[in-house]
């Protein structure tokens, strides 16, 4: 039986990319789709005061009584909502092809929720991460961060803009053992297979540098792919979108640890700083 796609939706404005590019992988990889909203843990009401001196007791026991209901209500509101939103993404799967869908709503952590969800899992696909106002000023979903950090499983970054089918893929390269495991997973995929790929590398322009992109286009090639080659050189924060924005509609694709020159960001490497700052979706591959 084939791993299953699972998307993870909320009511935020990705949402609709979201569904939409699950659909799209779990066509590509002929694999079941599964629309996954957790909800955060019903938090405990607190105590009211003690006012039963300015109250009475009875009035402050019907003002816990009250709170009560409200928390209850705001409880009943958002499993609603929550159903309405799993059942409007589950139809928009389903016009888009998708043969099998399911859906699940979860109270709790949504990283520990899609751990217990690992081992039938091939891909996450979550919405998009916050972007960049300024090269230095970037910020990161919490959500985002903690399931690339947490999840051994491909994770899709989903933007907000309208879902368009990729026409290329760009991978972030830079020859390390994580990023040779990167070429080794997606020559074996069907995920990306039939789209144009171009390697892309930001390294000194050394014989070294142009063996390594030789090597990762010549596997890449075997696997039938119409594969292109870039070295770029300076700040692979600023050199890599400068790239994908000439690229069109294109799906970047990295490694989660690989990236040694910026080593000093949360995730360890170049993947935090391009999931902040890339205007494209961002497959992560562990």
């Amino acid at each position: 039986m084939n791993h299953q796609i699972c998307a993870c939706i909320d009511a935020l404005p990705a949402a609709a990319a979201v569904v939409d590019w699950a659909a799209w992988a779990a066509l590509r990889l002929n694999a079941p789709l599964q629309l996954l909203h957790v909800l955060d843990e019903p938090a405990a009401m607190p105590p009211v005061g003690d006012y039963s001196g300015a109250l009475g007791f009875g009035a402050q026991e019907l003002l816990q009584q009250q709170l009560s209901a409200l928390d209850e209500q705001r409880g009943a509101i958002e499993r609603e909502a929550g159903r309405h939103l799993l059942q409007s993404a589950c139809e928009r799967a389903s016009a888009a092809g998708v043969p099998h869908v399911a859906e699940g709503m979860h109270y709790g952590d949504l990283v520990e929720t899609l751990l217990g969800l690992e081992a039938s899992t091939r891909l996450v696909v979550l919405g998009e991460h916050y972007r960049a106002s300024t090269p230095r000023r970037i910020y990161l979903s919490h959500h985002v961060e903690r399931v690339v950090r947490s999840i051994k499983r491909p994770v899709l970054v989903a933007t907000v803009s309208p879902f368009a089918a990729p026409e290329r893929f760009v991978l972030a390269f830079d020859g390390s053992a994580t990023a040779r495991k990167m070429i080794t997973m997606v020559a074996a995929s069907p995920l990306l297979q039939g789209l144009p790929a171009l390697v892309a590398m930001v390294a000194p322009d050394t014989p070294e540098a142009h063996r390594q992109l030789h090597e990762a286009q010549s596997v890449l090639q075997a696997a039938g792919f119409a594969v292109q080659t870039a070295l770029r050189q300076g700040d692979p924060e600023q050199a890599l979108p400068e790239l994908l924005a000439t690229q069109g509609n294109a799906v970047l694709v990295m490694g989660a640890y690989g990236h040694a020159r910026i080593r000093q960001l949360i995730v360890g490497s170049t993947t935090t700083a391009l999931l902040r700052l890339s205007r494209v979706p961002v497959l992560v591959l562990r």
